[in-house]
């Protein structure tokens, strides 16, 4: 799987405002009304990244945000994959 060229990625990201590169990933934060949900909606990214044998980085800070990490850790950087991922964690809502 190939890496992709920053203009590529930067286009991608123009339509999700809420997604923003750090170097080798794409970071989302999402805060939610408290640490049910938070659980809640880790575990349905959970069920999108199982589907597509593509798993982000997840972590739970304090007791309502969640901080998701996207790339391919094999090729070292943002692929194709991350950019279908991102897209189908963002049709959760």
């Amino acid at each position: 799987m190939a890496l992709l060229h920053d203009d590529e990625i930067d286009r991608a990201l123009a339509d999700r405002p809420h997604w923003r590169r750090a170097g080798a990933e794409l970071v989302l934060e999402r805060t939610v009304a408290d640490f049910a949900a938070a659980i809640a909606y880790v575990n349905r990214v959970a069920e999108v990244a199982e589907a597509r044998d593509h798993h982000p980085d997840l972590e739970v800070h304090g007791w309502n945000t969640v901080r998701l990490r996207v790339s391919t850790h094999s090729e070292g950087g943002i692929t194709a994959a991350d950019l279908a991922l991102v897209a189908a964690i963002d049709e959760l809502g």
